[in-house]
């Protein structure tokens, strides 16, 4: 794949940074780390989950942080100390420690995480503060404004 340079617009441009940072790691998708697996739907029209497969691990070796637009999974196998020894033949489950993260859009906010049947659930929603939203504005007739604004600068001269 191509690499393009940014930085040009880097120099020319404010408040952009974090755009051209999210093509920079678009651009290098290539390197994305693929474990854990996991999936992202949309529940409604302002609702997301995110499923993540996390065979082996337990909420114990789960942490998840919601930092300003950023989620981040983290998971780490805690050592099993109670004094088993076992020798593992096979391992196809992997129980590596790991880290996702996802980039979260403006007024994206977490609001709950569940963890069944080795699927750990997060769950999104969209909520747009109200100053934000869309608003009518009515349209009435100026005119009325402006004659009384000539009238009262013909009494002021």
């Amino acid at each position: 794949m191509r690499h393009f340079d940014l930085s040009p617009l880097y120099r020319s441009t404010v408040g952009f940074d974090r755009l051209f940072s999210l093509l920079d790691q678009a651009g290098s998708a290539d390197a994305a780390p693929s474990y854990p697996p996991y999936n992202i739907e949309r529940t409604a029209e302002n609702a997301y989950r995110i499923t993540i497969a996390v065979a082996g691990f337990g909420e114990g070796d789960l942490a998840i942080e919601s930092k300003e637009n950023a989620l981040t999974v983290r998971g780490e196998k805690q050592a099993n100390d109670n004094g088993e020894t076992r020798e593992i033949l096979h391992q196809g489950i992997a129980a590596r420690a790991f880290e996702r993260r996802f980039q979260l859009a403006d007024y994206v906010q977490v609001t709950g995480a569940s963890l069944e049947n080795g699927l750990l659930h997060i769950d999104l929603v969209r909520e747009i503060p109200e100053a934000k939203k869309p608003r009518q504005i009515a349209i009435g007739s100026g005119q009325g404004k402006v004659l009384e604004a000539k009238v009262e600068s013909a009494k002021a001269a």
